[in-house]
């Protein structure tokens, strides 16, 4: 029997390429958003994937989309966190609403999502749960205090979560992309776009399809054995120790 997976931010960029890989490879996929109706139709229609609108910054929202979910495909054994925005500034000029978007998008969705998921992976011995952060969550990134705080939250809560229930059948992961290929690069200006691609050894933007690669591994029941871990995927930009 098919594998429920569940991707925050499922629609496009980064989500929408993770969604249509784990249905491709045998799961169903439930694709969550948060306002773009046109493009989640769009989406829907291209893929068959069928998508659920809500917020994840709401820990009730997250309750009742999540039930959705379940009671249409059935107990979620895979659950993508990979919904985030962007609210840059240096920290001298950021407001707080700057600082709390993000924090809540980014940081707190995660708790929303994972709380109601646990308890089902922990009754039913087994999950698969993978968050998306960042190469700026391990670097830092000038004009990104609150993404990057954000997104180093996602690393260390992983961490935690992982020992917690490393006895339960359920793996606990976290993938950091560099710069990937999406819409948002594409808005930037030739020269700056260049200025970025020569601080990458590989030479060029990362892909959807390499974030996805990334993915479907730790979503795999052969990972079984791979929990607490952060797989960075970044050309080499930056390497962790």
């Amino acid at each position: 029997m098919a594998r429920v997976a569940l991707v925050t931010g499922g629609t496009r960029g980064i989500g929408a390429g993770i969604s249509i890989a784990l249905k491709n490879a045998g799961f169903k996929v439930a694709a969550n958003y948060g306002g773009n109706e046109e493009t989640a139709h769009a989406f829907r229609e291209a893929t068959g994937i069928p998508v659920y609108k809500w917020d994840v910054c709401n820990f009730e929202s997250c309750a009742a989309g999540i039930a959705k979910v379940e009671s249409d495909l059935g107990p979620i054994d895979v659950l993508v966190n990979n919904a985030g925005i962007t609210r840059d500034a240096t920290l001298h000029r950021m407001s707080k609403d700057q600082w709390r978007e993000v924090i809540s998008t980014d940081l707190d969705s995660i708790f929303n999502m994972c709380r109601h998921v646990i308890e089902g992976m922990r009754a039913r011995n087994y999950g698969r749960i993978i968050s998306i952060a960042s190469i700026n969550g391990q670097k830092g990134q000038v004009g990104q205090t609150n993404y990057s705080a954000a997104k180093a939250g996602v690393i260390g809560f992983t961490k935690a979560l992982a020992q917690e229930n490393a006895a339960k059948g359920i793996t606990v992961n976290v993938v950091c992309p560099g710069y990937i290929n999406t819409d948002m690069m594409k808005d930037l200006r030739p020269e700056v776009l260049k200025g970025i691609i020569d601080t990458i050894p590989a030479g060029r933007l990362g892909s959807t399809d390499d974030i996805a690669g990334g993915v479907l591994y730790l979503a795999a029941e052969q990972a079984g054995f791979t929990t607490g871990a952060t797989l960075t995927i970044n050309g080499a930009q930056y390497i962790a120790g």
